[in-house]
C-alpha cells in the first residue's frame, strides 16, 4: 500500500475500509487530543516528537498518517521525522477539522480550548491590557507593538513561539489517554 505524502480524508477512509493497517499519529497537545480525536489514533504531541523519535521508529512498522488540527503541526512533525525509519509517512490534509467536516466518526472527551484558540486569547488579552494600561503609563504601548510584531513574524514564518510555550503548560499536558503503538484496523462504516 503506497500512499501519497498528503492524504485526504476519503483516501484514509478507503485504506481503513480495505483493512490496511494504518497508524494515525495525532501530534496535537494531550488536552486537544483528549477533547476530540479519531478513534484508534495515538497521541505524541509535536513538542515530544524529537524525544520519541527512536521509540516511534522502533514501534511503528505500518504506514503512518500524521494528524493535527489543520495540517500545520503535522507538516512540522513530518519534518522532524524525515530521517527516522518510518514506513510511508503521510499527512492528513486539513487535519481533524477535515475529518469532522466529512462527518467521519471521532471520539470526544472533555472539551477544552485548542492551542490556536489559547494563543489568540492570550495575545489579544496582552494587546488589550497593554493598550488600556498605556493610558496610565505610556511605555506599555510598546508591549502591544511587540506583540503585534510577534504575531506578524508568526504569520510570515508559519511558526508560533507562543503556541510552543503554551503547549508546555500543565493545562495542555493533562490527559487520561494512554495510547499504544499499534496499527489501526478501524471498523469504519461505509
Amino acid at each position: 500500500m503506497e500512499l501519497p505524502l498528503m492524504v485526504n480524508v476519503q483516501h484514509v477512509k478507503q485504506q481503513l475500509q480495505a483493512g490496511n493497517d494504518l497508524v494515525l499519529l495525532d501530534v496535537r497537545t494531550a488536552v486537544e487530543f483528549e477533547s476530540v480525536h479519531i478513534d484508534g489514533s495515538l497521541n505524541v504531541a509535536l513538542d515530544q516528537i524529537e524525544q520519541q523519535r527512536q521509540q516511534l521508529s522502533e514501534s511503528l512498522k505500518h504506514p503512518v498518517v500524521l494528524v493535527c488540527r489543520s495540517g500545520n503541526r503535522a507538516r512540522q512533525a513530518a519534518a522532524l521525522l524525515q530521517h527516522v525509519n518510518l514506513p510511508n509517512l503521510h499527512i492528513l490534509e486539513g487535519g481533524i477539522q477535515a475529518w469532522q467536516a466529512a462527518n467521519e466518526p471521532v471520539k470526544q472527551g472533555r472539551q477544552r480550548w485548542a492551542l490556536d484558540r489559547q494563543v489568540r486569547g492570550l495575545a489579544g488579552s496582552i494587546v488589550l491590557f497593554s493598550m488600556i494600561g498605556s493610558l496610565f503609563w505610556s511605555p506599555l504601548r510598546w508591549v502591544a507593538a511587540f506583540m503585534g510584531a510577534g504575531l506578524t513574524y508568526s504569520a510570515l514564518t508559519d511558526s508560533c513561539a507562543m503556541g510552543m510555550l503554551l503547549s508546555k503548560l500543565p493545562y495542555n499536558r493533562q490527559t487520561t489517554c494512554q495510547p499504544s503503538f499499534t496499527p489501526m484496523q478501524n471498523e469504519v462504516k461505509a
